[in-house]
């Protein structure tokens, strides 16, 4: 018994058709092709790889590195956040055994100087030890300027302070870094030189945050000595005096006060100023 075969193709597959045998006068019959074809075809459906998912390395990829980075970013969160839990315990610590309540000092004040002193500390900007406060949460009447040695964990100075004379009468309300506003501006200041001038020796600073103290220089913001500030000058006038902007200390203290905090400490003028607490880079940075 002779047997026959053809090969058919279909776009995948190739499949071996086999013809009868031939039973009469060397005649045959053919498979039904059509039929072959549908069974090739539901074959090729079967086993074609364009039917299996396939799989976008680079989405992977692009998964698996956003992934690192948010576990990075969460990571970087959670030790910034304990730095500051930190920070904040040591600041508690100090007000305490300083026993700065006494001295009039508001305990969030020093909390927030106390922070900004150690992130400037950490990123090499201030070179001392010294660590100043204006504590404008107090009236103009009381002793709101402290000069603290962090080193020696002692308070050095307690004077009264003048504000700017659009930054309020008694109590300083409003800020700006605007030239001739003539307020005060809140914030870190980095102390620089000495120069003499009409006010006697005069400590120029250098603000550290942009939109808040930046144009300190450029509106010549310095510490200096004032007859309109201090206890005779409030006896006799029933109200302290203001500057036009910069940072007036009793006429006797000044220099004492300027000598001990030049050339690369730490001044902090604060007021509980919610948008400014928000937005501070150095107590936040």
């Amino acid at each position: 018994m002779k047997t026959l075969s053809k090969l058919v193709s279909t776009s995948s597959v190739s499949l071996l058709v086999i013809t009868s045998p031939v039973l009469i006068s060397g005649s045959h019959k053919k498979i039904n092709l059509v039929a072959a074809n549908n069974i090739a075809a539901s074959y090729h459906t079967t086993i074609s790889t364009n039917n299996i998912p396939k799989t976008n390395l680079n989405t992977v990829n692009f998964s698996a590195t956003t992934e690192k980075k948010v576990d990075y970013a969460a990571e970087a969160a959670a030790k910034k956040a304990f730095e500051v839990k930190m920070v904040i315990q040591e600041a508690v610590s100090l007000y305490d055994s300083m026993k700065l309540e006494k001295s009039g000092l508001n305990e969030k004040a020093f909390e927030y100087a106390w922070r900004g002193y150690h992130n400037l500390l950490k990123q090499g900007i201030i070179k001392t030890n010294m660590l100043s406060i204006c504590d404008f949460t107090q009236s103009s009447r009381r002793k709101r300027f402290y000069v603290i040695d962090v080193k020696r964990r002692k308070l050095l100075y307690n004077t009264y302070v003048a504000h700017g004379m659009n930054s309020g009468v008694e109590y300083a309300t409003s800020f700006s870094n605007r030239p001739e506003s003539f307020k005060t501006s809140l914030g870190f200041y980095l102390t620089t030189k000495t120069y003499f001038g009409r006010n006697g020796v005069s400590l120029k600073v250098k603000g550290l945050e942009k939109g808040y103290n930046d144009l300190a220089v450029r509106r010549n913001i310095v510490l200096h000595g004032s007859d309109y500030i201090g206890a005779e000058y409030l006896k006799n006038n029933g109200e302290m005096g203001r500057s036009l902007g910069c940072t007036s200390l009793p006429t006797a203290v000044a220099p004492k006060i300027i000598k001990s905090i030049k050339n690369g400490s730490c001044f902090f003028i604060y007021h509980p100023t919610k948008k400014y607490l928000n937005e501070s880079s150095v107590i936040n940075g």
